[in-house]
């Protein structure tokens, strides 16, 4: 269950239908999750706890009908591919994808191959084509060494993406953990107004980072409370990718602001950007679309500046709940030699949160 169905209310905006990016129209997700093997590492060999996650901005072709987009980067120890184009052009034109650190290879190569086999134009009568790939470190739990993500496995992520999808130890979360309990996949959403037109903003998370004594639930020191809670090992050295989309009319400097919103929401869940994490945010808009061939001159719809802050606070709201749901809804998961990351203790949350005045009860 998500922290809203719980009785933990975080933010005021309200949230859209499914509390997911994709509420967010047009937006998919899917995934391919990997789970095999157990007891001592045998690098090549298992056990494997990994995976992939791909996020489709639109239902059309995506690198026909590119949709804008801005970058933040918080924290660079990472090893993203295709963000330099996106700062530089503005625009999203692949899938984007989610996986461990040293499957980045294999799921850029498949990401090309996909491209272009849908697209038979591309390095013939046109340009190349910018796949994104996006990484956290899995190795606490999986055989990051066998990059066992192949190919057949970002197709299928790709192919089975869906605006109903699930969250927590599933695709590019399988492995990860995040204040020393499991982490993983998380997403929510919230609506805004700004004069008088409603719009979504929604997040979704692959949250692998954090010290347990960090970890904050509204405001409420849960991983305080919890900190003698079993599991704990490895070191609070990790990262987090953010994905904010949002059907609001935004240009790319723009989306780039919003972006480094992503950030107060990490924040404010105990995310303190320590030296060795990868702390990346990307957003995109799907209100328009930028054809792929075209010579006449781009119109856009962009709302003023002016206008934003409310779009930044729900930004904020959402990365924060997209983060406590990758933690609520992730299963306790034993990976390579004997490595446990337990699940976060729901029924010991909701004792804390009432504890501090901070539970919701239906």
């Amino acid at each position: 269950m998500k922290a809203l169905e719980l009785g933990i209310r975080i933010g005021v905006f309200e949230h859209g239908k499914m509390n997911s990016i994709s509420d967010v129209n047009g937006v998919k997700v899917g995934h391919v999750t990997l789970i095999w093997g157990e007891g001592k590492l045998i690098p090549g060999k298992g056990p494997v706890r990994t995976g992939v996650t791909a996020i489709l901005p639109h239902d059309g072709n995506i690198y026909k009908e590119k949709v804008l987009a801005g970058v933040f980067v918080m924290n660079g120890y990472a090893k993203p591919v295709g963000l330099i184009q996106v700062m530089e052009l503005g625009t999203i034109e692949t899938p984007l994808l989610l996986t461990n650190t040293l499957s980045v290879g294999v799921a850029t190569d498949a990401l090309i191959e996909y491209m272009l086999k849908e697209n038979e134009d591309i390095g013939v009568t046109t340009g190349s084509v910018n796949p994104i790939v996006m990484e956290c470190n899995d190795s606490y739990l999986n055989d990051i060494r066998g990059r066992h993500v192949k190919k057949e496995h970002v197709f299928d992520a790709i192919e089975s993406a869906n605006r109903y999808f699930k969250e927590g130890s599933v695709g590019a979360g399988t492995g990860m953990s995040a204040f020393e309990f499991k982490g993983g996949i998380g997403s929510s959403s919230r609506i805004v107004e700004i004069a008088g037109e409603e719009y979504n903003v929604g997040a979704l998370v692959l949250s692998n980072f954090g010290k347990r004594e960090d970890l904050t639930i509204a405001g409420v020191p849960v991983g305080m409370e919890l900190k003698d809670w079993p599991g704990r090992g490895g070191k609070e050295k990790g990262s987090i990718i953010m994905v904010i989309a949002t059907d609001a009319p935004l240009n790319s400097r723009q989306l780039g602001r919003v972006a480094r919103r992503a950030i107060v929401g990490l924040a404010r869940t105990g995310g303190y950007a320590y030296n060795g994490s990868g702390d990346i945010a990307l957003a995109f808009s799907t209100a328009q679309k930028i054809p792929h061939y075209t010579e006449k001159r781009l119109k856009l719809d962009v709302l003023p500046d002016s206008s934003l802050s409310m779009l930044f606070k729900a930004t904020a709201e959402a990365v924060e709940e997209a983060i406590i749901n990758s933690l609520l809804q992730a299963e306790t998961m034993v990976g390579r030699d004997g490595h446990i990351r337990y699940a976060l203790p729901k029924d010991k949350v909701l004792e804390i949160m009432e504890k501090y005045g901070q539970l919701e009860r239906s």
